[in-house]
Parts: structure tokens; C-alpha cells; sequence
């Protein structure tokens, strides 16, 4: 059996590398002060938009290209590779949700836009404790006759201040547990904070929400949210294991040609060793990742396993790289102009994201005991 990436999906890795390293700039974040206000995300949205590549896994009878997820990590591993400030991540959640529990009226009306350009979404679903799990009571649908209205707050929501529409998980008071609904992040009834988050590339945001008009997703929550789950740990694996690689590169190079007494730093067994150890933490989590790819796209009965290992496995490691990478460079690595700060706070900020790895190795013991009964 070949378990190697097959020629397409190489062409696309590849196209998505170049046009990306080509067209994404990251200087404005790299001065003192810098903000996610500074990352130019309307900007690198007008270049990204243009090439379809929101509409990547939307079914093609709402004019997507309906690919897999194997296909889906070749564009997120180089938007991690470069950090690039964009909704493209809060979209491809919130996309996956409607595409997933709404009806096929709400898709007919909204996925074509999302494949277009023309709409973005985001996924509002977690707690201000950062819990993503259980019914959650911090926004509560409440009926006002035929209608449907959402009143509290959802926190840490990916790309919320770009959003057309956010796709909410909020407590449907009168059965008693977690449903999601559609939101038109535009209407009055609806308030976005950007949050000041250590990732200047990310805009993460907490949401109020105050009487706001909603129609609710055809799909269970109880039966949207694993599925969605799984998927949203796999985006962020991806984009932990093509960062760290990328990181990775960036130490080597600086490891050949930073010379200290009177030879490139590179050369000296510490360091050998150190990049020795970051290039089999990337490769493992290259594996990791395109594995849980595979059982998502195969529909394996392993898939929720496999993406909360990846999860798990990859946020560690990406941590572990950036500060590694940082303590080659050496002092400069420390400084405001070189990139080495704004992965460590990559690496740190997905960590977080979605359940740490802990919380993860938790659920992976859960999962194999429940196998084994």
C-alpha cells in the first residue's frame, strides 16, 4: 500500500508555497507594538479569495470543488508555513458546519457566496474558560414566537471581526441543550471585540450578542459537533506541522551561516543536536497529521483517535521547535525584526486552541479504553 502523496497533491502543496511566499508579507507585524490591526487581513484576503481555495472541501453541486482532507492540508500547511493573516481558517470552520448540519436551502443561499469570495464566516462555539465541550451557558437561545433570538457571549472566536455570518453554538433553553445557529454577524443585535491576542497574525475576538435574530441548523448539536470537531484539529495540526517545518529551515540556514569562533555554529555537536531533534518532531507530526487526514477523508472508524493525536502530538511539538529555534539564533532571535517570536506565539496560541494536549492525551485514553471494553 502507498501511503505517499500522490502527484495532485504535491502540484497543489507546492502552487499554494509559492504563491503564498510570493504574495504574503509579514513586515508590518515585525516592529515594536505591532497589533493584528497592523497584518493587512483585508489585503491578503483580496489576493487568497481570487483562488478558490475556501471552497476547496464545498461540495460541488454549491459550485466547490468537493476534495478531501488530504487536499485541505496542502493549503493549510503553507497558510501555517507563513502565517498568513487571513479569515481563511474562521471561514473553512464556519463553512463546515453549515455545509455539514444546515438545510439544503440555508447551503443553496450561502455556500456559493463562501465559494465566491464574497462571505466569510466564523465559528463561535467556545466558553470564556476556553471549553468548547457541554452544553454551555454563557449564550442562551430563547423563542420569541416563530423566532429565534440569541442573548449572552461566546469568547475566543476565530476571525469574528472579518465575518459576514458566524455559525453559533449556543444553549436552546427550552430542550434543554446545545444547538448551533446561524448569525448575521452585521445585525445590531451583535457586538465583536478583538481580543489582544499574543498571535498578532490571528484575529481571535469575543462575541456579544443581545437579542440577536438567528435561524437554527437542521443537524443535532450532539451529532454536528464530533464530526466539525474532529475536522477543526486536524486544520490546526496542519497548520502546526508545516510551521514548525518551516521553522526548522529558517534555524538550519542560520545554523550554516552564523559563525562563531571561527566557525558556522551548525558544526558544534549541541546544535547538531538540537536540530536533530526539531527535524524528528516535524516529521513525526507531518505523519500524524497526514494520517488523521487520511481516516477523516476514508471515513475511518479510527478518525476522532487520529485527530486528537495529532492535535495532541503537534501542538507540543510545535511549541518545543519555536523555542528551541529561538535559543539557536541567541539573542537576535529575541528581537522584534526576525519571524522566530511570531511562530513561537503560533505554536503557543494553537496549543491552546480547541482542548491542549493534555486535555487531548485525556480524551485519547477515553477513546482506546472504550475500544478495548
Amino acid at each position: 500500500m502507498d501511503f505517499s502523496l500522490n502527484q495532485d497533491n504535491l502540484t497543489l502543496q507546492e502552487s499554494a508555497r509559492t504563491f503564498l511566499e510570493k504574495e504574503i508579507s509579514l513586515s508590518r507585524v515585525l516592529v515594536p507594538g505591532a497589533t493584528v490591526a497592523d497584518a493587512d487581513y483585508a489585503g491578503n484576503w483580496e489576493k487568497i479569495a481570487p483562488l478558490g481555495w475556501q471552497g476547496l472541501v464545498v461540495a460541488e453541486e454549491y459550485g466547490g470543488l468537493g476534495l478531501s482532507c488530504i487536499d485541505l492540508v496542502m493549503i493549510l500547511g503553507a497558510m501555517g508555513r507563513t502565517l498568513a493573516p487571513s479569515p481563511f481558517l474562521g471561514t473553512l470552520f464556519g463553512s463546515w458546519a453549515l455545509q455539514k448540519a444546515g438545510s439544503d436551502a440555508q447551503k443553496k443561499r450561502l455556500l456559493p457566496a463562501v465559494v465566491e469570495g464574497r462571505s466569510k464566516f466564523a465559528l463561535a462555539v467556545a466558553e470564556s474558560n476556553g471549553s468548547t465541550e457541554g452544553n454551555g451557558r454563557e449564550a442562551v437561545m430563547r423563542r420569541r414566537g416563530a423566532e429565534c433570538r440569541i442573548t449572552g457571549v461566546k469568547s475566543f472566536v476565530i476571525d469574528a471581526a472579518s465575518a459576514d455570518w458566524l455559525v453559533v453554538a449556543a444553549l436552546d433553553e427550552t430542550a434543554g441543550r446545545r444547538s448551533f445557529f446561524l448569525v448575521d454577524a452585521k445585525q445590531d443585535g451583535v457586538e465583536v471585540d478583538l481580543l489582544p491576542w499574543r498571535d498578532v497574525t490571528r484575529q481571535v475576538c469575543d462575541v456579544r450578542f443581545k437579542e440577536a435574530s438567528a435561524e437554527p441548523l437542521e443537524m443535532d448539536g450532539d451529532a454536528l459537533w464530533p464530526w466539525l470537531h474532529d475536522r477543526i484539529l486536524l486544520a490546526i495540526a496542519a497548520e502546526n506541522a508545516e510551521g514548525m517545518r518551516y521553522v526548522l529551515e529558517l534555524t538550519v540556514d542560520y545554523a550554516k551561516s552564523r559563525v562563531a569562533f571561527g566557525r558556522p555554529i551548525g558544526t558544534y555537536q549541541a546544535i547538531k543536536h538540537a536540530l536533530a531533534d526539531m527535524l524528528g518532531l516535524a516529521e513525526c507530526s507531518t505523519a500524524a497529521t497526514l494520517y488523521s487526514a487520511w481516516s477523516l477523508s476514508e471515513d475511518n472508524s479510527g478518525a476522532s483517535l487520529s485527530a486528537a493525536m495529532a492535535k495532541a502530538y503537534t501542538s507540543d511539538a510545535y511549541v518545543s521547535v519555536t523555542h528551541r529555534s529561538t535559543q539557536i539564533f541567541g539573542a537576535i532571535g529575541f528581537t522584534w525584526e526576525m519571524k522566530n517570536h511570531l511562530y513561537y506565539k503560533r505554536a503557543r496560541a494553537n496549543a491552546e486552541l480547541f482542548g491542549n494536549a493534555r486535555a487531548h492525551r485525556s480524551r485519547i485514553m477515553d477513546m482506546v479504553e472504550k475500544k478495548a471494553a
